[in-house]
């Protein structure tokens, strides 16, 4: 949820917040791609009982996801960087990097996915707009 998080705070003008340094890094990937994915799955009988991951392997720092996201919403937003402690109870631990092995769906039904990061952002950036849009015409019609 960390990609509508960010949107939803450049969009409104607010801090972006990291949480940590930033240089966890991850996948993200279009839910477009992930239903595509899902939906081929269900036509495999090799499939069923079995666990595959779906996601990118387009790795991006938090960091530089944040400064992405300003970039895409156009926002002047700072970034600000909240230390896990103030963030989590004691002992949380986040993982360093999350990459997904695709190899396993890539095998069964030669999927990969089609939108890259870039459009993603930018897709969330419209939802998000579109939905504020709609929130405000409904608060002033109240």
């Amino acid at each position: 949820m960390v990609v509508p998080t960010f949107v939803r705070q450049a969009l409104a003008s607010k801090p972006i917040t990291v949480y940590g340094d930033g240089s966890q890094r991850r996948c993200f990937c279009h839910v477009s791609d992930v239903v595509r994915a899902l939906a081929d799955l269900m036509e495999r009988e090799e499939a069923y009982g079995e666990l595959f991951n779906i996601g990118s392997d387009e790795e991006i720092s938090i960091r530089e996801l944040a400064e992405r996201v300003r970039h895409a919403a156009a926002a002047k937003s700072e970034i600000v960087f909240v230390p896990y402690g103030e963030a989590h109870e004691e002992g949380f631990e986040d993982m360093d990097r999350r990459v997904p092995d695709t190899s396993k769906l890539r095998t069964l039904i030669g999927w990969e996915p089609k939108l890259r990061l870039e459009e993603t952002l930018s897709d969330v950036v419209e939802y998000e707009r579109a939905k504020s849009a709609v929130d405000d015409e409904l608060t002033s019609a109240a």
